[in-house]
């Protein structure tokens, strides 16, 4: 502080909680959250926040398109809000349905699903290649699903519903996951995409509990893959920015 000036350092207050700035609405789940998935904590970067909607599972959300559970996320997305969430995520992406709706009841920005990206990530990629999206269940992915992220309705899709292990664990909530199955269905998923697709230059993953395999599939395939965890890390970014030191190379001070 200098001579004569009567500024003070003020801490404002005004939230519950600081220090996580993203809040996730979360299905009432018992599968394994095993690292790089969205509700295993020590995956991000940053403290998160979540809440927990009860009664909604991953069958409401993926095969009914999230008809009973809407009023609960919202519900979660508002608590999130008042504790101290500067914006808002769901574990989900077939949420992408509640984008609007949640947007409108939260005067914070609201980021509810993967797919978001897609649209972004083509538009870095040269114009002979297209995006290509993973997800879950592709039977369920519909037209709605799309249009609500803005993704492209000619984009190409292939699931992970054939294969051994992910989806079904994921879909019918079961407490124990096979690892190395699960990633292999990954990568099956992946090489089917690539081999119906020869001009796919980036992957999004629709599910947010894909992330984990992601470095698998850019190992293989040589293939750039985005998912919920790129999502929220940039969505984070934003809403609390990494403060610099202007002054910090110069040698004068």
């Amino acid at each position: 502080m200098k001579i004569g000036d009567n500024s003070q350092n003020i801490a404002v207050g005004g939230k519950t909680v600081y220090g996580g700035t993203v809040g996730v609405c979360m299905l009432d789940t018992q599968f394994p959250r095993i690292h790089g998935d969205i509700a295993n904590s020590k995956t991000w970067s940053v403290p998160v926040h979540y809440r927990v909607v009860p009664g909604a599972t991953p069958k409401q959300a993926v095969y009914d398109g999230g008809k009973e559970i809407l009023n609960g996320f919202i519900d979660a997305a508002k608590e999130l809000v008042k504790m101290g969430a500067d914006g808002i995520t769901t574990n989900c992406g077939f949420l992408s349905l509640f984008q609007d709706k949640m947007a409108e009841a939260v005067n914070v920005p609201v980021a509810t699903s993967s797919l978001m990206q897609v649209q972004m990530v083509q538009s870095l990629l040269p114009k002979n290649k297209k995006v290509g999206i993973l997800t879950i269940h592709k039977p369920s992915l519909k037209e709605a699903h799309l249009k609500a992220a803005n993704v492209p309705l000619d984009t190409p899709i292939v699931g992970t519903e054939n294969g051994k292990e992910f989806t079904r664990v994921i879909i019918n909530d079961e407490k124990e996951m096979n690892i190395d199955l699960a990633r292999q269905d990954h990568l099956d998923a992946a090489e089917e995409l690539l081999k119906k697709n020869s001009n796919i230059g980036a992957i999004v993953m629709e599910c947010t509990n894909m992330s984990p395999f992601a470095a698998d599939i850019r190992k293989k395939f040589e293939t750039p893959v985005f998912n919920i965890y790129t999502f929220i890390e940039w969505f984070q970014s934003g809403l609390l920015p990494t403060r610099f030191n202007p002054d910090h190379d110069d040698p004068r001070k």
